[in-house]
């Protein structure tokens, strides 16, 4: 497909970026269909590990997310994709899936 560096699974992480403001929103893993869809829907879609299965963000929720321009890191093995979201990224409701600090996690 493309001189991008998958890992042993087929996958590749993405980092999602609110496009406006810059923050952070998500990070998810995609495989050559995944971005394939992406691609062509402008709309992302993932690999979900856990259910081994594509998923597209926001069909079941609505918060979908625009895809505004994708970029690849300098080693080819990491996308950052910049979007408009229509919604929290987050399946918790917050509008990033950062909003712990560390210290919260391993006091």
């Amino acid at each position: 497909m493309m001189p991008l560096k998958w890992n042993a699974q087929g996958l590749i992480p993405a980092v999602v970026q609110d496009a406006d403001t810059g923050m952070v929103l998500m990070v998810a893993w995609m495989n050559e269909e995944a971005l394939r869809l992406t691609r062509e829907t402008g709309q992302t879609h993932f690999w979900s590990r856990s259910r081994g299965e594509l998923w597209h963000k926001g069909a079941t929720s609505g918060n979908t997310q625009d895809v505004v321009a994708i970029y690849v890191d300098c080693d080819e093995d990491v996308l950052l994709i910049k979007v408009h979201p229509a919604g929290p990224a987050c399946h918790t409701g917050n509008t990033s899936c950062f909003f712990r600090p560390l210290d919260e996690v391993l006091p």
